[in-house]
């Protein structure tokens, strides 16, 4: 069954990408392909610093016909786990923006910890009612996404749009 979202979290003054690449050092918040090492390897060329992190209120969902989830407000409590990486440059902050679907809304959210991170939002639409499964994504999905990222990677290291 497909949801659909009308009414994600309110909108925090700092959002947007532009917006985030305009203020100093942060960190940003992986639920979904960049929580592995493999992806962020073959992006970035190396693994950030990270910590695992939780953001409560929000759920990773599967999306239809979509590989990757989307961080949707949870009707119902709970929160959506991952990880944080915490030293990333503003190059690999474009790296990253560039990578990620035009969908996503780079939004501030509160963390488990209190302290706030960067995450990128799902807007709503194609919303399954089942949350994203990280397990099955690593056993049948990592390996080929982390090696389309990899040959992704100079494109987007030299500001090309993902498709090109």
């Amino acid at each position: 069954m497909i949801q659909t979202i009308t009414s994600p979290a309110p909108v925090p003054e700092t959002s947007g990408r532009r917006d985030r690449l305009a203020q100093g050092p942060d960190v940003l918040f992986c639920y979904g392909t960049l929580q592995f090492d493999a992806v962020l390897k073959a992006l970035l060329g190396r693994i950030p610093e990270q910590a695992p992190a939780a953001a409560p209120g929000y759920r990773a969902a599967a999306l239809v016909d979509r590989l990757y989830p989307g961080l949707v407000v949870r009707a119902l409590g709970g929160s959506a786990s991952g990880v944080v990486l915490t030293d990333l440059s503003n190059e690999e902050w474009r790296i990253l923006d560039a990578f990620e679907d035009e969908q996503y809304d780079l939004r501030e959210v509160t963390l488990s910890t209190g302290a706030t991170g960067w995450a990128y939002i799902w807007p709503g639409g194609d919303v399954l009612d089942e949350d994203w499964n990280a397990a099955e994504f690593e056993d049948k999905h990592l390996s080929a996404y982390a090696a389309r990222c990899a040959r992704l990677a100079p494109g987007l290291a030299a500001g090309k749009p993902k498709g090109e």
